[in-house]
């Protein structure tokens, strides 16, 4: 359910933006975005010449407001315009200036238009840019003339989603003739793209690395000759627990008591052999 109601709001936006287009056939309008609110329908018109399409006393827009009111059955249409300050980095707008310069000047001066557009895209900091102008320009059999200049990525993520494209057809007297127009952007990220260090490091002559290495032999001397000089700690004398202390004391007394008794035993022989 959530797929086709996005896909119906894309195909309202697409058709919204084809009307735009076509009530403002020269108008070079870039993108036309449709939201709904609860006040109403807001409908935001991108162009590069934001006076021509709101017209004088914005009677263009009040004509464009009808007429998506009957079209489209809005309720309360809000038209706002977003001014696109580079028209030359919008590949429709491109399109529409050349279909523009077809349309007034024929098909004799396509290759002017066309390398016109050219260096002005490539003036306004674009990357790279391709102009195709196919049909019967300068004779009655039909052609491709390519107008290119830059670095332009024709496949990949990069060509489908970060290259600004735009197609325009104008209807002259040998025929239709279709104008594409390529844009890559300036700022593109590109992923074969390196980016190399450019900083170099200053360059040390011969001398300066003698007299580092010097430098750090004699600090490696001067700290093993310190470590030399200095006293080594003499291990402090373990002291003996208090139960070894205690065993101690009790065997020296014992000793003088033996000490003592010797002598006793030894005065009493003594004073028998004096009796005697």
């Amino acid at each position: 359910m959530i797929e086709k109601k996005i896909i119906q709001d894309k195909l309202v936006e697409y058709k919204i933006t084809e009307f735009v287009k076509s009530q403002s056939k020269d108008l070079a309008v870039k993108a036309v975005n449709f939201e709904k609110t609860p006040i109403g329908e807001r409908i935001t018109i991108y162009t590069s010449t934001p006076g021509l399409v709101i017209g004088r006393e914005g009677s263009n827009i009040k004509k464009l407001t009808v007429a998506l009111r009957n079209e489209f059955k809005f309720e309360n249409p809000q038209i706002k315009i977003g001014e696109v300050k580079e028209a030359y980095l919008s590949a429709p707008i491109v399109a529409k200036m050349i279909a523009n310069d077809l349309g007034r000047f024929g098909s004799q001066k396509f290759k002017l238009s066309g390398f016109k557009s050219l260096t002005r895209i490539m003036d306004a900091g674009a990357m790279g840019c391709e102009i195709k102008i196919s049909g019967k320009l300068p004779s009655s059999r039909a052609k491709s003339w390519r107008f290119h200049k830059g670095y332009l990525k024709k496949t990949g993520y990069v060509s489908d989603f970060l290259v600004d494209k735009g197609v325009e057809s104008v209807t002259l007297k040998t025929g239709v003739v279709g104008i594409k127009v390529q844009i890559m952007l300036p700022g593109t990220p590109l992923p074969d793209k390196i980016v190399f260090n450019t900083e170099v490091a200053p360059a040390v002559s011969v001398e300066e690395e003698k007299k580092a290495i010097i430098e750090e032999k004699t600090e490696k001397v001067s700290e093993e000759k310190v470590s030399e000089e200095r006293p080594k700690k003499v291990p402090a004398k373990k002291v003996a627990p208090k139960k070894t202390v205690k065993k101690a004391e009790a065997k020296i007394e014992e000793v003088k008591v033996e000490e003592v008794a010797e002598e006793v035993k030894e005065e009493g022989k003594k004073e028998w052999r004096n009796k005697i």
